[in-house]
C-alpha cells in the first residue's frame, strides 16, 4: 500500500519509528527544523527536509510544509510519533485528503478521544466509570470557582487538547483559582494551540495506571495489559513499568475489558492507550492517548510486540493477527525517562552541551535516544534525552539490572536525572511496589535538593593529556596494572582548556547571580510578568514565569522587599542569569 514513511517528529522516537519501518522494508523521510540539522535521526532517514526555523510553530507544526515535503520525497504515509501533531485531527484529516496514509486512528475517532472532556462523554456513555468532573470546557474564572464548589478542593484543571502534564494544575484553596486558570490556559495554548480547559475533582492520593490496546480496521480489539506512572513530577511520568505491582487477575480483567470495550465503542484503530486513575480498590478513566506513548517500550518488553511494528501493518490494511489469548506478560520491565532537568532545583531544564555521552549496555538493557557526544540540548523541545528500560525475571530483578544500568550511564555536559532515579531505585517504597502519585514530595522531597551532579564541563583526561600515547603493562605485588603514559598538552591546548575552564566558570556565575534582584535560572522565554514596580513582594512568591522545554517554569522573588525596575516583557528570551526585576534600595522612592 506505501513503500515510504515521513516520519513527522524529532528525537527518539523519530529513530524508533524508522528502524521499525526499515525492518518491514520500508524507506525513510526526516524532517527537521534549523536547531536539529545535525540530530541523529536526520542522519538516520534515508531522506531528510528541513520544514522551519527552530520554532515547534513554525517546523513540527507546519501541516502545509509536512504534507508538501511527503509529496516531494515520495511518502505514501505519515507516522506522527507523540508530541506536536500527534493527535491533531486537523493533521490526520489532512494528511488523508493529500492521499497519504496517517499512520493512527481516523481523525473523526481522535476528535471523539482526543479531546479530554470528549473522552469523558463517550467513557460514561460506555459504562466505563470516570472520575467527578465536567463534560464540557470551563472558559471562565466564574465557572471554575462553581465548579470547585461543587465537587469541593481540591480540583485539577486540565488541557482539553493534550496530555503530558501540560496544561494542568491543581488548585487546593480558593485563592490560587485564578493563577492556575490562567497558568493552565497559557501554556495549554503553548503546548497544543487550544487554551481549552476542564476541570475534575483531584484524588489526593491514586496511582497511574494505563491500559495498551491495538486495534484494526476490520473492528479487531484486544489489550496488551497495563504500565503503572506513578512516578511523576509536574504531572509528567518519570519512571514506568510493567506489570504494575498492584495489579491482580481480577483487576487486570476489569480495567482491560473496560479499556477495549471504550476503544470498540469509538471505532479504534492503531495503537492507543487507555488512562485511569486507582484508589481504594477503584478505577477511573482519566483520557485516552491516540498515539503511541513514551512508555510503550516497557509493553514491549514484556510481551514481545513490537508496537510501532503493529502500527505500521495495521496503517497497511492487515487484519490483526494476535488475540487475546495471545497476550502473554512475562517478567518485568522498567522505563527511566532520562532528562535534561536538574532533580535538585525542582527538575528545572538544563541546556547545554554533552561533553561526554555513553550509554549502558547488557542483558536486558535498552536505550531508546536521539542524542550523540558533542549533542547540544535544544530549549524549543521536550527535556528527554533518552529512554532507559531494563527487564528482569521478576521486579526485584529489573531492579537491580536498572541500577546497574543507571551507574553505567555516563552523561557530561547538562544536568540530568539520573540521579534522581538512583535514588527512587534505592527507596524502599518504590522497592515494595508501593509508590502513587505523590512518591517524590512525601518521600523525596528532603533529599532532592542533595543530589549534586557538577553538571559543568569538566578537565577531562583527554583535555590534560591529548598527545601521543603508549600503554605499559605493571605489575605490582603480584597485581597486573595497565598504565596509559600520555605526552603533556601542548601550549595551544592548554589555552583551550582554560578559556573552557573560565566559561564554564562564567556560566556557573550566571546560574548563581550576585545582583540585587531576581534573575532568572534558565534559558527561555518569557510567558507571564507577576509583579510591577513598586510592588511589594515575599520570599518565594513567583514573580514571573519562563517556558523551556515545553514547560512553565516559575520564578520566585530570592527575599522580601519591594520591586524597583522590571527589565523584561512577555515574549522576550532570556539566559541563565539575566535580572528579571530589581529590587528598590533602602530609601529609593519611586521615579
Amino acid at each position: 500500500m506505501f513503500d515510504t514513511v515521513l516520519v513527522a517528529n524529532r528525537g527518539e522516537i523519530a529513530l524508533r519509528v524508522m528502524r521499525a519501518c526499515k525492518e518491514l522494508g520500508l524507506r525513510t523521510v526526516a524532517i527537521y527544523s534549523e536547531a536539529d540539522r545535525h540530530a541523529p535521526h536526520v542522519a538516520y532517514a534515508d531522506a531528510a527536509y528541513l520544514v522551519g526555523p527552530a520554532s515547534a510553530a513554525q517546523s513540527y507544526l507546519n501541516i502545509e510544509r509536512i504534507i508538501e515535503v511527503a509529496r516531494e520525497s515520495g511518502a505514501g504515509a505519515v507516522h506522527p510519533g507523540y508530541g506536536f501533531l500527534a493527535e491533531n485531527p486537523s493533521f490526520a484529516r489532512a494528511v488523508t485528503l493529500a492521499g497519504l496514509v496517517f499512520i493512527g486512528p481516523p481523525a473523526e475517532v481522535m476528535e471523539r478521544m482526543g479531546g479530554k472532556v470528549a473522552a469523558r462523554r463517550e467513557a460514561k456513555a460506555a459504562g466505563v466509570p470516570v472520575v467527578p468532573g465536567t463534560l464540557y470546557p470551563i472558559g471562565t474564572l466564574e465557572e471554575l470557582r462553581a465548579c470547585a464548589h461543587e465537587y469541593g478542593y481540591p480540583i485539577a484543571i486540565k488541557a482539553v487538547a493534550g496530555g503530558g502534564g501540560r496544561g494542568f494544575r491543581v488548585v487546593f484553596e480558593e485563592g490560587e483559582l485564578r493563577q492556575a486558570f490562567e497558568s493552565a490556559r497559557r501554556e495549554a495554548e503553548l503546548g497544543f494551540g487550544n487554551a481549552d480547559v476542564y476541570v475534575e475533582k483531584y484524588l489526593t492520593d491514586p496511582r497511574h495506571i494505563e491500559i495498551q490496546v491495538l486495534a484494526d480496521a476490520h473492528g479487531n480489539v484486544i489489550h496488551l495489559g497495563e504500565r503503572e506512572c506513578s512516578v511523576q513530577r509536574r504531572h509528567q511520568k518519570l519512571i514506568e513499568e510493567s506489570p504494575s505491582p498492584v495489579m491482580t487477575p481480577e483487576l487486570r480483567k476489569r480495567m482491560g475489558e473496560a479499556a477495549v470495550r471504550l476503544a470498540t465503542q469509538v471505532g479504534y484503530v492503531s495503537a492507543g492507550t487507555l488512562e485511569f486513575i486507582y484508589q481504594d480498590g477503584e478505577f477511573y478513566f482519566l483520557e485516552m492517548n491516540t498515539r503511541i506513548q513514551v512508555e510503550h517500550t516497557v509493553t514491549e518488553m514484556v510481551t514481545g510486540v513490537d508496537l510501532v511494528k503493529a502500527q505500521l501493518r495495521i496503517a497497511r490494511g492487515e487484519r490483526l493477527w494476535l488475540t487475546q489469548h495471545d497476550i502473554v506478560m512475562r517478567g518485568h520491565a522498567i522505563e527511566c525517562r532520562i532528562n535534561a532537568e536538574d532533580p535538585a532545583s525542582n527538575f528545572r531544564p538544563s541546556l547545554g552541551t554533552l561533553v561526554e555521552y555513553s550509554e549502558p549496555y547488557g542483558f536486558g538493557v535498552r536505550v531508546d535516544s536521539g542524542v550523540h557526544k558533542g549533542y547540544t540540548i535544544p530549549q524549543h523541545y521536550d527535556s528527554l534525552i533518552a529512554k532507559l528500560i531494563c527487564w528482569g525475571d521478576d521486579r526485584a530483578e529489573a531492579i537491580a539490572r536498572m541500577r546497574r544500568a543507571l551507574t553505567d550511564y555516563r552523561i557530561v555536559g547538562v544536568a540530568h536525572t539520573i540521579p534522581f532515579h538512583l535514588l527512587t531505585m534505592s527507596h524502599p517504597v518504590f522497592q515494595e511496589g508501593k509508590a502513587t502519585i505523590n512518591f517524590i514530595p512525601h518521600h523525596l522531597a528532603d533529599q532532592l535538593g542533595a543530589l549534586s551532579q557538577g553538571f559543568l564541563s569538566p578537565v577531562s583526561a583527554a583535555a590534560v593529556s591529548s598527545g601521543p600515547a603508549r600503554i605499559f603493562e605493571v605489575e605490582v605485588n603480584g597485581r597486573l596494572f595497565t598504565v596509559r603514559v600520555a605526552e603533556a598538552e601542548t601550549r595551544a591546548e592548554r589555552t583551550e582548556r582554560r578559556t573552557r575552564q573560565a566559561s564554564d566558570r562564567a556560566a556557573h556565575r550566571a546560574l548563581h547571580p550576585i545582583a540585587d534582584g531576581v534573575a532568572s535560572a534558565l534559558q527561555g522565554t518569557i510567558s507571564a510578568v507577576l509583579v510591577s514596580p513598586g510592588q511589594e513582594v515575599e520570599a518565594g512568591q513567583v514573580v514571573f514565569v519562563i517556558e523551556a522545554m515545553k514547560m512553565e517554569n516559575e520564578i520566585a522573588a530570592p527575599r522580601k522587599g519591594v520591586i524597583g525596575e522590571v527589565r523584561v516583557q512577555v515574549g522576550q528570551a532570556v539566559e541563565p542569569g539575566t535580572v528579571l526585576a530589581t529590587y528598590r534600595a533602602a530609601g529609593e522612592v519611586a521615579a
